[in-house]
Formats: C-alpha cells, structure tokens, sequence
C-alpha cells in the first residue's frame, strides 16, 4: 500500500493596501487678516462672504479661518460683482453658480472638438 501525501492547493488573497498620500509641503493657507488686507475688506465681511458660500474657507486646527491661495481673486469677483451690477449679496451666490457652470460647459465643449461659429458671449 503506497502512501502518497496529496497537497491541497489553497488560493491565498491578499486584501488591497489602500494608497496613503502625503504632502511633502503642506498648501500654503492664507489668513483672515492677510486676505482682509490683501482685498482691503473687513475682516468680518469676509467672515460673512465665507458664511454666505460666496468664498470657500477651511479651519485650521486652532479653528481659525484659513483661504486658498486665489481667495482674494474670488472675493474681488464678488466685489466687482456686488458694485458694478448693484446685486445684493444673496443674488451674487446665484450668479457665481451660474458663471461656473457656463465656465464648465464651454470646457467641455472645447474638450469635445465642437467648434461654434458664434463667439464665447463670456
């Protein structure tokens, strides 16, 4: 009686290693008051535009408000928005969605290949 040792064969799976990514440098953030002084606002408006979702801010650990790099650019739109048209804050909001959006759509139309013969209106 021979013995022969059978080996079973098992299909080891291994379970996927997330990817972790980690910023050599951290984005350089702005400050309330440097973005202030930069636009020539009040702090507290600019805590406002942020409240109204008219400025995108995160918080530092400390809790304090802290802006991207373009945050002065977007807050003298928003200016430029609120003096040359007369618009209330509340409509600014609107507006600013409605550009982004027409911003998005002729980039996706450029990025598709389709040509129009009329001129960006933007």
């Amino acid at each position: 009686m021979s013995t022969h040792a059978t080996t079973a064969r098992t299909d080891t799976r291994y379970a996927p290693v997330p990817s972790i990514h980690y910023d050599l440098v951290p984005a350089r953030r702005l400050s309330l008051e440097t973005v202030a002084r930069r636009t020539g606002l009040h702090p507290d408006l600019v805590a406002r535009f942020v409240a109204l979702g008219l400025v995108d801010a995160e918080r530092d650990h400390a809790g304090r408000l802290v802006f991207a790099l373009d945050a002065p650019a977007a807050l003298a739109r928003v200016e430029r928005l609120h003096t040359g048209l007369c618009l209330n804050y509340a409509s600014i909001g609107l507006v600013l969605d409605l550009l982004d959006r027409i911003n998005r759509l002729e980039a996706e139309l450029r990025r598709s290949g389709v040509r129009s013969d009329q001129p960006s209106w933007t």
